[in-house]
């Protein structure tokens, strides 16, 4: 970013009342039962064309997986590919949920053991491989991180 000072990572957590085998499962496995995709996909912000809504969201769980999401259409619609994969502590995303010419970001998801239940931390990071969209786009996902995690830990919560 030209000299400029780098961009913090967007760091967020939730605590859930589920051992942490469960909870990593829960978060990959049946990310489709708690993702908002009728605000955080690409058809929500129109990239299919009006109508074109989200069917599923599939998370490949291995190292060269992928998190995409499969339109009304048909579309696979790719958000990120698996760069690290350790059950159930953790894993890590090359995040770009767009067409954009830029590269991704990154995804950090760990879960830790907090007596009856498991911390979910996501840290967000690597914001200067945007450029002058760095700040831009940061801004938008400190915000953008709280629904997915509040709905993770509502279906946690049963």
């Amino acid at each position: 970013m030209n000299g400029a000072a780098p961009v913090d990572p967007v760091r967020k957590s939730v605590r859930v009342r589920l051992p942490i085998d469960a909870a990593f499962r829960l978060f990959v496995d049946d990310i489709d039962r708690w993702w908002p995709d009728e605000v955080h996909s690409r058809a929500a912000h129109g990239q299919y064309g009006d109508g074109v809504t989200v069917r599923s969201v599939v998370f490949e769980p291995r190292v060269g997986g992928r998190v995409y999401e499969i339109t009304s259409d048909g579309v696979e619609g790719s958000w990120a590919d698996v760069t690290t994969f350790e059950p159930p502590s953790g894993f890590v995303l090359a995040w770009k949920p767009n067409d954009r010419a830029e590269p991704p970001t990154e995804v950090e998801v760990r879960f830790e053991a907090d007596g009856d239940g498991t911390i979910v931390r996501l840290e967000h990071r690597g914001w200067d491989a945007l450029g002058a969209r760095a700040l831009e786009a940061r801004t938008g996902y400190s915000d953008g991180w709280r629904i997915p995690l509040e709905r993770f830990a509502a279906l946690a919560a049963g």
